[in-house]
């Protein structure tokens, strides 16, 4: 016989301790969706995971660095410990330390070809043996606009963006019975911006900020992916503030 406990999908997000991973989080676990958070921040994590449980939702947590893909396999398996089954990947966590290429921090190029592109490469490598094993799953994979589009400042930033566009793309491809969903925010209320190091670049980008949407925004375009029945796939959500010109 089965329960609504085993129909309740299970939902892994990465970069979950605030911004868009935070709101996704709380607003999956508030539509009965089982959610399981992983960050750097445990403390954050933690915050958000009593939150959730204190308003009935069923949440778990775990320290988690996408960089390091035998992290990103304990993850999973994590999830399927504590709640029997995996659903949903949401490869969330990201960096967006902007600066012209000519001021070469090359450090922050790496830094983010590690969370934004490897990341996400172990988010995928670590889930779809289970998906492919079990003939279904869903992989949502945050783009940006910057990855449709170049901004000065932003070449490194966009690259990886654009990277995740591509790598999505592929796995839709190859794949006939998993979904595979890129989210491409527009201006939005989350922490990246405060990886800025460039002052140049940090002024840009405060202009850039004038009108945000709040995380809640992309929360709500992730759900509508996921919610979908089995044999439909939104492949690409592109979500801007009003008047946001690119």
């Amino acid at each position: 016989m089965t329960t609504d406990k085993d129909t309740q999908k299970v939902v892994l997000i990465t970069g979950a301790s605030s911004g868009i991973g935070e709101a996704t989080a709380r607003l999956l676990a508030h539509q009965g969706l089982r959610v399981v958070l992983g960050a750097r921040r445990t403390d954050r994590l933690e915050a958000i995971a009593a939150e959730i449980r204190s308003k009935g939702g069923e949440a778990e947590y775990r320290t988690l660095d996408v960089t390091n893909l035998e992290d990103m396999q304990a993850f999973v398996e994590f999830a399927q410990d504590k709640f029997g089954r995996l659903d949903v990947v949401v490869n969330n966590a990201g960096l967006m330390p902007l600066s012209k290429l000519e001021v070469l921090k090359i450090d922050e190029w790496n830094r983010m070809i590690d969370v934004n592109i490897r990341g996400v490469l172990h988010g995928i490598a670590a889930a779809l043996p289970l998906f492919k094993q079990q003939r279904s799953g869903q992989f949502v994979n945050l783009s940006s606009i910057g990855g449709h589009n170049v901004y000065p400042t932003a070449a490194v930033y966009c690259a990886t963006k654009f990277a995740v566009w591509a790598i999505s793309e592929g796995l839709r491809q190859e794949s006939t019975d998993i979904r595979v969903t890129v989210i491409s925010p527009g201006v939005t209320e989350t922490e990246l911006a405060s990886t800025i190091t460039d002052a140049e670049a940090a002024k840009w980008v405060e202009g850039f900020r004038e009108a945000m949407i709040p995380a809640d925004a992309i929360a709500r375009a992730i759900a509508f992916a996921i919610e979908q029945p089995a044999d439909v796939d939104v492949n690409e959500i592109i979500v801007r503030p009003i008047g946001q010109m690119s």
